[in-house]
């Protein structure tokens, strides 16, 4: 299985990265990608990957919680990182009108400059969507043939799940799907394999049954079973299907990877 979004770098695994990873490699995640939330994270998380090479990849991105802190510096500061072996993609960034902790038109401009950083350096971008689905989908409409995106936990509206499949791009769900709240089950079916991921979103959102606890990734297979069962489809044909899916969103070759 491939985890293709957590945080390994955040506190509530600090001391404990390596474990955490071991925990997932037994559980049949044999890979993973941690996601970056600002400069400092994408060093970090570069850090990380470069310590568990082969197992666990990176990001260098600004979330849209941190966008009042963007800058023509962190331009420069993610480039440089993006050219780095383990960073595979940018982000996350997006837009998040649920907390609004940074005021919109700088989630937006921030959003656009990583949309730019995609573009040229050829790498996807992971985007982070919350109640922001009538500006996202003028972002899509405009400029998402321009790049390779995923809409990562995705938990949007049907128009904005459309117009992401329009433009191309990948559609992540996470341990939402277990939960007895997720109201909307047909989404996960239309998404088509070749474009369909799982994620933990690790520490956050544990699935059902680990609902309470702290997130891991050794939990994907909880994600997996249910993503499965909303499909009609076996369990190891939905790892393997996902984990094809992320090896070519985030550029690998599929005839190196794996469930």
């Amino acid at each position: 299985m491939f985890d293709s979004h957590l945080h390994l770098t955040a506190e509530r695994f600090a001391g404990e990265v390596d474990e955490v990873i071991a925990r997932a490699c037994a559980a049949g995640v044999s890979r993973m990608v941690t996601v970056a939330t600002d400069v400092s994270d994408a060093r970090a998380a570069l850090d990380v990957a470069r310590r568990h090479a082969g197992a666990v990849f990176s990001t260098a991105g600004v979330h849209p919680h941190d966008a009042s802190a963007w800058d023509d510096a962190s331009t420069g500061a993610l480039r440089n990182l993006l050219a780095e072996l383990e960073v595979v993609a940018v982000g996350e960034t997006g837009l998040d009108f649920h907390y609004d902790y940074a005021p919109r038109e700088r989630q937006l401009a921030a959003f656009e400059a990583q949309l730019d950083l995609a573009a040229e350096s050829g790498l996807p971008v992971v985007v982070h969507s919350r109640d922001a689905d009538d500006a996202m989908l003028d972002v899509l409409r405009a400029r998402g043939r321009d790049v390779r995106g995923v809409l990562h936990c995705f938990t949007g509206g049907d128009e904005l799940l459309d117009a992401g499949l329009d433009a191309g791009w990948w559609v992540s769900f996470g341990g939402i799907v277990t939960f007895r709240s997720f109201g909307t089950p047909d989404q996960v079916r239309r998404v088509p394999w070749e474009r369909l991921m799982i994620e933990t979103d690790s520490p956050y959102l544990a699935p059902v049954p680990m609902r309470g606890r702290r997130n891991e990734p050794a939990f994907l297979p909880h994600v997996c079973e249910r993503v499965a069962e909303l499909r009609g489809a076996r369990i190891q044909e939905t790892a393997a299907r996902t984990a094809r899916a992320a090896l070519s969103f985030y550029g690998f070759e599929t005839s190196t990877g794996g469930a």
